[in-house]
């Protein structure tokens, strides 16, 4: 009788079980389904008020060059059209947020393309799309980012981030992070003039291994001071520490797979830094870190890793194995004298702080003109 009586409250136990998991993935289902529909409505609003700051901007700027003196007007029109707006719509119209419309709107309005326009777009609500008419542009991201972006001055820098913003879906701090680290200037320094004009046009596109490169590669969040002694041991144990921070570094599309990858040939072992795999150009990619400037026996260490993995290694499917040698100091002409035109081998130098933003734009901006005087001649 007792045994039969505690078989009834397992069973009893194990159906509310079963009705307590039913209701919690119930629960889960219909919870995640508001949290995206919220997301997805204020995603819409957001882009709906970036629309509407443009438009306020314009409306500034025309009632703004109509009047007789532009500095009186900042002072005294902005100051009353704050405070009557707040009244009416509660924060988020103070004079410095009305001066930011209205340089939203004379920053964009100076380069729109036809592509930028809204046209058909159904992801605007239809009175919206009759009020911007068409003077409408499709802006993608939120205030907070072209509060970011109308700050640079250079357009195709500007261009660039947009895109890059939109396509990898960087928060504001990403975003600020990417331009302060001259994220445009260091790429733009390892192509050449008809890559840079892409970079402006459709952001990185990683289709060959050149694409991957940086010049130079940024490590300061790793730590490590400039003039101090340390190995090339400290400098992966570092990166490993940091390993998200180097990923973002890296750029699109790695992914991690080990350091120190150990592979045995001709009955001796051989050690690479790091290996990752890159799922954009589907091949792996090692890199080896050297604290000197590069010698050429570390180009041919770095062949012998790079044939083995083509060997051994990668399956057919894959591509060609990329070797990158992260160095304190490169040559161009030694790199270029050991390695056979093909090798599918990159030197890149690293820099331990983050180089000056001016730097870097006068470099590129010299490299430029030295390309089109080639051009020239």
């Amino acid at each position: 009788m007792c045994v039969k009586k505690k078989s009834t409250i397992l069973n009893q136990s194990t159906d509310i079980n079963k009705v307590n998991l039913n209701e919690n993935t119930l629960f889960n289902k219909i919870a995640d389904a508001i949290l995206l529909a919220r997301k997805q409505v204020s995603s819409t609003v957001n882009l709906v008020m970036v629309h509407a700051y443009f438009q306020i901007g314009r409306m500034i700027v025309e009632d703004e060059q109509g009047g007789e003196e532009r500095a009186s007007y900042g002072k005294s029109v902005l100051k009353d059209l704050s405070k009557r707006l707040t009244e009416k719509f509660s924060r988020g119209f103070s004079v410095d947020n009305l001066q930011n419309m209205r340089r939203f709107y004379l920053v964009y309005s100076k380069y729109e393309t036809p592509s930028r326009i809204l046209g058909n777009d159904e992801n605007v609500f239809e009175p919206i799309r009759q009020t911007l008419s068409a003077e409408s542009y499709n802006f993608k991201l939120s205030w907070s980012h072209y509060l970011i972006l109308m700050k640079i001055e250079k357009l195709e820098e500007r261009s660039f981030y947009e895109i890059e913003a939109e396509k990898q879906n960087w928060s504001e701090s990403q975003l600020k992070r990417q331009y302060h680290f001259s994220l445009y200037e260091r790429l733009a320094l390892s192509r050449n003039k008809e890559e840079v004009l892409r970079l402006t046009t459709e952001g990185q596109i990683v289709d060959k291994p050149q694409d991957l490169l940086k010049n130079p590669l940024t490590l300061d969040f790793l730590g490590l001071e400039e003039k101090a002694s340390y190995t090339e041991s400290d400098m992966e144990h570092a990166i490993i520490s940091k390993l998200q921070d180097f990923l973002l570094e890296l750029g699109k599309g790695f992914l991690f797979e080990a350091r120190q990858k150990r592979f045995t040939y001709d009955e001796k072992h051989f050690y690479v830094d790091l290996v990752f795999y890159n799922r954009l150009l589907q091949c792996y990619v090692l890199i080896d870190l050297k604290t000197e400037e590069l010698v050429h026996q570390d180009l041919g260490q770095m062949q012998m890793y790079v044939n083995y993995y083509d060997r051994f290694v990668k399956l057919d499917e894959e591509k060609p194995t990329i070797g990158i040698l992260l160095c304190k100091k490169k040559s161009d002409a030694l790199v270029e004298l050991t390695l056979p035109k093909n090798a599918n081998i990159y030197a890149s130098e690293y820099s331990l702080y983050l180089p000056e933003k001016q730097l870097l734009q006068q470099k590129l901006s010299e490299w430029v003109s030295e390309f089109e005087d080639d051009k020239i001649n």
